[in-house]
């Protein structure tokens, strides 16, 4: 019997809890791979191969190959292990939540600096404020 989730009614947030976290175990497994060099240099040089040494679904490793961090996140991967992707492609964790929102590093630098999104409209689904799926680049292919 599933439980109840109000938490699914959070604009623009995947919550990472259980079902999250058996939805992802391998690809998140795979990310922390990357922790050792010689694993990163066996990605880096093919990463397809490397990919299919892990027992994930095809939309994961599809989802790793085109760095689409917010389909792995909806796949089940946490960001926390998803940073092994970006630091294993030198990018800072700065510049990956830029490319997740749709924005430069430096506006979503600013943005953070400014105090971030407005919380009018981002608290339920539903309301029109600024994290709901239709003002999104991430949201609007789901």
């Amino acid at each position: 019997m599933a439980l109840e989730k109000p938490y699914q009614d959070i604009p623009g947030t995947t919550i990472f809890d259980a079902d999250q976290s058996r939805l992802g175990y391998h690809l998140n497994q795979f990310c922390m791979s990357l922790m050792k060099a010689d694993n990163r240099a066996r990605f880096k040089v093919d990463e397809r191969a490397y990919l299919d040494e892990w027992p994930m679904t095809e939309a994961q490793k599809q989802a790793v190959l085109d760095r689409d961090l917010n389909r792995c996140i909806a796949l089940g991967g946490n960001i926390y292990f998803l940073a092994k992707i970006g630091a294993t492609d030198g990018k800072s964790f700065q510049q990956m939540a830029g490319s997740m929102t749709g924005m430069s590093e430096e506006e979503y630098r600013e943005m953070m600096l400014a105090g971030g999104r407005s919380v009018e409209g981002n608290r339920y689904i539903g309301e029109d404020g600024n994290a709901q799926a239709h003002h999104q680049p991430q949201g609007r292919r789901n």
